[in-house]
């Protein structure tokens, strides 16, 4: 599958229509405006302007995944002011990160990872990731109620709040540390009848001798020791008794554990907020090189990166669709002609072939007595 991306990133606080970042990634001028890692160390690719094998516009749709891509990611990470830019590497301290990550069949969702306090905090739902070979818009949307969206495409696949869906805080409820299950507590469903009892017939060996098998003639009890029959399955054997359940007269029900105010937990109404925000980078760890960006856009406007996104996205994912059938239908017709040249050729082989077995049966026939002349020429010359 090829892994591209359109990012939109909104952090709403006071919806101004504000647009914070632009990127469409149209010209050369993005590398003044981006600057790669120097990190050292690192096996670190090149950024390059490109379309792509397949798209819809080769100009617009420039810097996606471009590889069927066995085990990567492509992340978007927002940093504060803190960042040197030319030093950036995996392990470089980041506000937020968002972004899909592929690794074989076990493996495909999407990363949103707010870091709080100094800890780096995984969403504790799965969101799966798109995985087939065309482009596709990721959209994360945090609002200053603590809530969040998360939307591929422009649809919207998960949702939620902050604190419930990260572990930002302590829980606001613990189990009581001083109360504990009553000795007399009997949370047990069903008993065994007392009344049952174990039939007389019941125990038989699981395995008995073959009533059916005979020592054989040749058998020498001397040389070969004492003979027995085989043992197969016993038909009778009615395995381990236990006596049947009734139900607990004294049952319960299951004991829960009774919950106390967490006195560690305290609220934190501005969760979402994040004070310093100075720069974005793109993070990408693949096995193949291929990956393309494209439409980088962080604004605090959901209706304005909405429509951003169907008119940044919608037409590329139009057109690679079928830029993509055509070349697949090239490819087709292709191998369609090179499968029908294939059996002529190997049908010339074959009179070659027979051809070379004619010769050397004329070339060996002197050995058998023949004497023309012609045919010992050819002998010699093979």
């Amino acid at each position: 599958m090829i892994f591209p991306i359109i990012c939109v990133f909104m952090a709403l606080g006071y919806v101004n229509g504000d647009v914070y970042l632009d990127e469409k990634f149209l010209d050369d001028s993005w590398e003044s405006n981006w600057v790669a890692s120097e990190h050292p160390g690192k096996e670190l690719g090149k950024f390059v302007l490109t379309h792509g094998k397949f798209y819809n516009d080769p100009e617009n749709d420039k810097v996606k995944h471009e590889q069927n891509i066995d085990c990567g990611g492509g992340y978007v990470k927002v940093f504060d002011c803190s960042l040197d830019q030319k030093d950036m590497h995996g392990e470089t301290p980041y506000l937020l990160m968002f972004g899909p990550d592929i690794c074989g069949p076990g493996t495909k969702k999407v990363h949103v990872i707010f870091n709080y306090k100094g800890k780096n905090l995984l969403i504790n739902k799965d969101i799966r990731c798109k995985d087939d070979v065309y482009t596709h818009l990721y959209t994360l949307i945090v609002k200053p109620d603590n809530t969040y969206e998360v939307l591929i495409d422009n649809s919207k696949v998960e949702s939620g709040e902050l604190e419930v869906d990260w572990d930002f805080l302590p829980p606001k409820k613990i189990k009581d540390p001083e109360a504990k299950k009553p000795e007399d507590w009997d949370d047990r469903s069903t008993i065994d009848d007392p009344d049952d009892s174990k039939p007389e017939d019941w125990d038989k060996p699981e395995h008995v001798a073959d009533p059916d098998a005979t020592k054989p003639e040749d058998w020498d009890d001397e040389m070969d020791g004492e003979w027995e029959p085989p043992m197969i399955d016993n038909p009778d054997f009615k395995g381990e008794w236990k006596p049947k359940q009734i139900d607990n007269p004294n049952y319960k029900g299951p004991w829960v554990h009774p919950e106390i105010d967490n006195p560690d937990y305290a609220p934190d109404p501005e969760i979402y907020r994040k004070d310093e925000v100075c720069a974005i980078g793109f993070d990408l760890w693949q096995v193949k090189a291929g990956t393309i960006f494209d439409n980088v856009l962080i604004t605090d406007d959901p209706e304005h990166a909405k429509e951003f996104g169907e008119e940044v996205w919608r037409s590329t994912l139009e057109g690679e669709k079928k830029m993509k059938e055509s070349q697949d239908e090239e490819e087709r017709k292709k191998r369609e002609e090179e499968a029908k040249s294939s059996p002529k050729e190997e049908e010339d082989e074959d009179e070659d072939e027979d051809e070379d077995d004619e010769a050397i049966e004329a070339s060996e026939a002197p050995e058998t007595g023949e004497e023309d002349g012609d045919e010992h020429d050819d002998h010699d010359e093979l």
